[in-house]
């Protein structure tokens, strides 16, 4: 696990003391083995699964259950390296979830990387695409083949 240590300013005008929050990275087996499942029995053909790397975060003070990170063309091109995604799931709210909206929170977080496996991500809506309807399909197609 890693840990990096974020001072923080505490609110009160008579308190100089600075307090350190801890932010934490543990590997998340379990969610990368749900996702490997998922691309087995969905359409996600362009997606290599050995470049998706996942990780619990501890700490954030994010609202959100997951975020995705890309490795941006540049970084890629500077260390020679293929494009890669990193799937982070924030446990404050994601272990709170039942197995079936994990699930669902994972796939929403794949359909974030592009058709041509770049490096890049799309966002949430588009002309012709809005992620959460797209999210309950895929989701209803993989409890049917499950």
């Amino acid at each position: 696990m890693w840990r990096i240590s974020i001072p923080k300013k505490r609110k009160s005008q008579n308190a100089k003391v600075k307090t350190a929050k801890t932010l934490e990275w543990e590997d998340a087996g379990e969610v990368k083995k749900d996702i490997d499942k998922m691309l087995k029995v969905l359409d996600f053909s362009n997606i290599d699964p050995s470049r998706i790397f996942c990780f619990r975060t501890f700490g954030s003070k994010s609202r959100s259950y997951a975020r995705i990170w890309a490795m941006p063309k540049i970084f890629q091109r500077a260390l020679n390296i293929k494009p890669a995604y990193i799937i982070e799931v924030l446990s404050r709210y994601y272990d709170k979830l039942s197995p079936d909206e994990k699930k669902k929170v994972l796939i929403h977080e794949l359909l974030h990387i592009p058709k041509n496996f770049s490096g890049a991500l799309l966002p949430h809506r588009s002309r012709h695409r809005h992620l959460q309807s797209e999210v309950n399909k895929l989701f209803t197609q993989y409890k049917k083949f499950r």
